[in-house]
């Protein structure tokens, strides 16, 4: 299953919000070599390379949906590639600033993830990343409580999507084994004041769903939505819906 741009730029405004934090923590300089992995639509790359005087700017995405709208934000500093952040890892080019906002959760392993990113800066080059605290996310775990539950469970195969995001003392330890200086890695709520839990789901629905969904055929595909608005509507009965997301931000300098 595809990546839909429209349903997940319809919280731009709260997917913004972690990226201006992280952002912040970053020595902007000028005539950088910049990555940002998983660029997604490109917007915010290209908000990056704005505040980057005469950087060079490339972001990488796997996916080609979100890349089509990309092509909007190019300009002589900025450009995109389809390539997943395993693929880009594996190449020798070094960088001084290498970026992802909301994208390494979806790779694995990030005991070893994090050292081979660090491998690719130049010295005194930066490391800036975001990615959602998914360990403490009630909507993702009760994903993966559906995804238990019959009659999924056989469908999926006993499939359920574990997370790879670690606590913030594990990323700044391996910041710091990794010759990290300036470290900060922090865990921030970002709270989601949405209308009702249907919002709720519409929010979901544009990251953690896609990986359940797209295991299923079209009929166990709409049950398994039914059965999950139903959930989140018994967790979440008032309207509005407040919903305390937690994020990791990082930063360090190598």
């Amino acid at each position: 299953m595809a990546w839909n741009p429209n349903t997940y730029n319809k919280f731009k405004s709260e997917r913004f919000a972690p990226f201006f934090d992280l952002t912040a923590l970053l020595e902007l300089k000028s005539d950088l070599n910049v990555i940002d992995l998983g660029c997604g639509t490109g917007e915010l790359t290209r908000k990056l390379a704005d505040m980057l005087p005469n950087s060079k700017v490339l972001g990488v995405d796997s996916s080609k949906e979100m890349l089509n709208e990309a092509a909007a934000f190019e300009n002589k500093h900025v450009r995109f590639e389809t390539r997943s952040i395993e693929n880009q890892l594996q190449s020798d080019t070094k960088w001084d600033l290498v970026f992802s906002n909301a994208a390494i959760q979806w790779v694995e392993d990030h005991e070893s993830l994090l050292p081979k990113i660090i491998s690719t800066l130049n010295p005194a080059g930066q490391l800036a990343i975001q990615l959602p605290a998914q360990h403490h996310n009630v909507t993702n775990v009760m994903l993966n409580e559906l995804a238990s539950d019959a009659p999924f469970e056989p469908i999926l195969k006993s499939w359920k999507r574990v997370t790879s995001v670690l606590d913030i003392d594990s990323y700044a330890r391996i910041l710091f084994e990794n010759g990290g200086e300036n470290i900060t890695v922090l865990e921030k709520i970002y709270p989601l004041v949405l209308k009702d839990s249907d919002a709720l789901f519409e929010w979901v629905s544009g990251t953690a769903l896609i990986p359940y969904l797209e295991r299923l055929d079209n009929e166990n595909r709409q049950n398994f939505i039914i059965e999950y608005k139903k959930i989140l509507k018994n967790r979440f009965p008032k309207s509005p819906v407040f919903f305390p997301f937690k994020r990791i931000i990082m930063k360090a300098t190598f």
